[in-house]
C-alpha cells in the first residue's frame, strides 16, 4: 500500500520538549481508524494549518494533561496530512482519540467544524476526503484490513470502565473506517463529516473511478495529447498509464491528467489505466485516434467550365469543379487563387467569374484532418466570340443598345435562321436576350441536335449564358442555333457566344 504524503513532527514545528519524554505505547496491529475532528475555527487558510496543528498539540498536552498530541494524524481542508503522535508513522501507536477504543485503532483528526447544529461549518472538500481515506487505507492496509466492507467486521475490546453504554472488557465490532462518535458519546466528527464516512471508505477501497479522456488532435500526423480527468482524489490515487492500442505508452504520477503520445499510421484506440494506492486498477473508455501522414487526393481534376448567369465586357460566369479525397479524413477545401475561399469537405464546385480573353490561374488547396495537403491549379482562358462572329443563313436583323454585348445584338423571327460558330474549346455557353415575347431555339453540336431552350423569361434580361456544354479535353467544335419559330412569339436575340480555351 502506497504510503501518502505527510508532513512530519519537524515539519510542522513540533516543540518536543513539552511531550512526555520516553517513547510512546504501541499496540500489535490496527483493526480501525476513527475519524474526528479537531472543533478548532471553521474558517481558516491552509497557510495557517501548521499552527493549528500545534495548538491542538499545546492544549492536548498542557490543558488536558496528555502525554502527547492525542490524534495519529490530522488533515486539513486542503488535503495536507499532518504526523500527530510521536513515535513513527509507520508503526500502530496507541492514541488518545476514542477513549477506551484507542488500542488497535489509529485517530484522524480533520482541522475544523463540521457540527451538528447550524453553526459555522468548515468546507469540505474532495481533497479533505481523500487525504482521509489515504491514510485510512495506508494504515489498513499494513494489517490486510479492508477498508470498506459490507458489515462490522472490525473489532476492538473496550479499554474504559466509564464509558457507557460500552462495557469494560467486551469486544465490540465496527466498520474499519468510524466515527469517533461510534466509539464514545460524542458530536465529533459532526453530522457534516460523519456523513462522508461512507465517501472516505469508497475512496479508501477504490479502485480510482474511470478516468474521462479526451484526445486532441484525433486526426494527428505522429503527436496527440491525451487528457482526462477522475471524480477520486489525487491522495488515493498511485498513478496513471497511458495505454495505445492496449500497450503503456506513458506512465505518469497521480497529480498528472495529460501526456503526449506518438502513434504510427492509422486508427488507434487510447486508454487511461488509473492505479489506485491499494494495487487496484480501472480503465476508461476507449477514444480513437487516427495517425495519418497521406496527403489528400483530388480524384476528379480541377476544371474551369462555363456556367449560367449574366455576362459583361468585364466578366463571365465561370464554375470551378473538383472532387477532392483522402485515405482518413478530408477537413477542407480552399481557393488561394485569382481569390481566396473555403469550402467544406463535401463541396465539388465553386461559382466564379473570369476576365475575358485573360489567361487566369485557378488554385485549390485541400487539407487534411492531420494537417497533410495538396495544391492543384490549372489555368484557363475565357472569350466572348461575338453574333458577328457566326455563319449565318436565314434572315437575322441588328439590334443596337448598350444592354447588348459591344452594344449590338442579332435578332430572327425567321422559322429556320440560324447562326452556327466554330471554336476550339473544352466549355461553351449561348448567350441571349430574354423577354415574354422570346422564342425557342434548337441547338446542334457537331452537327448533333442536342436541345432545345426557351428563351421566354417574365422579366427582360440581357447578355445570359442559357445553355452550356462542357467536354474533357479541348477541341473543335461547332454550335449551331436554328430558330424554331414558336408561335405568338417566333423572336431569337443572341449576343453570341463564351467559350474556355
Amino acid at each position: 500500500m502506497a504510503k501518502p504524503t505527510i508532513v512530519t513532527r519537524a515539519g510542522w514545528g513540533a516543540d518536543e520538549t513539552i511531550r512526555e519524554a520516553g517513547d510512546p505505547t504501541y499496540t500489535d496491529k490496527i483493526n480501525a481508524v476513527f475519524v474526528h475532528h479537531t472543533d478548532t475555527a471553521a474558517v481558516y487558510d491552509c497557510k495557517d494549518s501548521a499552527s493549528i496543528v500545534r495548538w491542538v498539540y499545546t492544549y492536548h498536552v498542557k490543558s488536558n494533561k496528555w502525554r502527547d498530541v492525542g490524534y495519529n494524524f490530522l488533515v486539513d481542508k486542503c488535503g495536507t496530512i499532518f504526523e500527530g503522535r510521536y513515535g513513527g508513522m509507520d508503526l500502530p501507536i496507541i492514541g488518545a482519540h476514542t477513549y477506551g477504543f484507542n488500542t488497535r485503532s489509529t485517530g484522524i483528526a480533520v482541522l475544523g467544524s463540521f457540527p451538528d447544529d447550524k453553526g459555522a461549518a468548515t468546507a469540505i472538500s474532495t481533497s479533505m476526503l481523500g487525504s482521509v481515506a489515504a491514510v485510512a487505507a495506508w494504515k489498513l492496509g499494513m494489517y490486510g484490513v479492508a477498508p470498506n466492507p459490507s458489515t462490522k467486521t472490525a473489532t476492538l475490546v473496550e479499554g474504559a470502565s466509564d464509558s457507557p453504554p460500552f462495557v469494560l472488557n467486551k469486544t465490540y465490532s465496527f466498520l474499519p473506517i468510524s466515527g469517533h462518535r461510534d466509539g464514545f458519546a460524542t458530536a465529533c466528527p459532526g453530522i457534516n463529516l460523519y456523513n462522508k464516512l461512507p465517501t472516505i471508505r469508497a475512496y479508501a477501497a477504490g479502485p480510482v473511478a474511470a478516468p474521462t479522456l479526451t484526445v486532441s488532435p484525433t486526426y494527428t500526423k505522429g503527436a496527440a495529447t491525451v487528457s482526462w480527468a477522475t471524480s477520486t482524489p489525487t491522495a488515493v490515487i498511485k498513478g496513471f498509464e497511458v495505454l495505445v492500442d492496449g500497450k503503456p505508452v506513458a506512465t505518469v504520477s497521480r497529480s498528472t491528467r495529460s501526456a503526449a503520445i506518438t502513434v504510427a499510421a492509422g486508427k488507434h484506440s487510447v486508454q487511461i489505466r488509473a492505479t489506485h494506492i491499494n494495487g487496484k486498477t480501472s480503465l476508461s473508455a476507449a477514444a480513437s485516434v487516427t495517425g495519418d501522414v497521406t496527403k489528400p487526393t483530388f480524384p476528379t481534376p480541377l476544371d474551369v467550365r462555363l456556367r449560367g448567369g449574366t455576362l459583361s465586357s468585364t466578366s463571365i460566369p465561370v464554375a470551378l469543379t473538383w472532387k477532392a479525397a483522402d485515405n482518413a479524413s478530408l477537413k477542407s477545401v480552399a481557393a488561394t487563387a485569382p481569390r481566396a475561399a473555403s469550402f467544406g469537405p463535401t463541396v465539388t464546385s465553386w461559382g466564379t467569374t473570369a476576365k475575358p480573353a485573360s489567361a487566369v490561374t485557378y488554385t485549390l488547396k485541400a487539407t487534411d484532418a492531420a494537417g497533410n495537403y495538396l495544391t492543384t491549379s490549372v489555368s484557363r482562358t475565357a472569350v466572348i466570340t461575338q453574333e458577328t462572329s457566326a455563319t449565318r443563313s436565314g434572315t437575322w436583323a441588328t439590334k443596337k443598345s448598350t444592354s447588348y454585348l459591344g452594344g449590338a445584338s442579332y435578332s430572327s423571327a425567321t422559322k429556320n435562321a440560324a447562326l452556327t460558330w466554330t471554336f476550339t474549346g473544352r466549355s461553351v455557353a449561348w448567350v441571349v436576350s430574354r423577354a415574354a415575347t422570346s422564342g425557342q431555339a434548337y441547338v446542334y453540336v457537331d452537327g448533333v441536335k442536342i436541345t432545345t431552350v426557351d428563351l421566354k423569361s417574365s422579366t427582360t434580361l440581357y447578355r445570359q449564358a442559357i445553355w452550356t456544354k462542357t467536354w474533357s479535353t479541348s477541341a473543335k467544335h461547332t454550335v449551331k442555333i436554328v430558330v424554331v419559330g414558336t408561335s405568338g412569339r417566333p423572336t431569337v436575340t443572341t449576343d453570341g457566344i463564351a467559350y474556355v480555351k
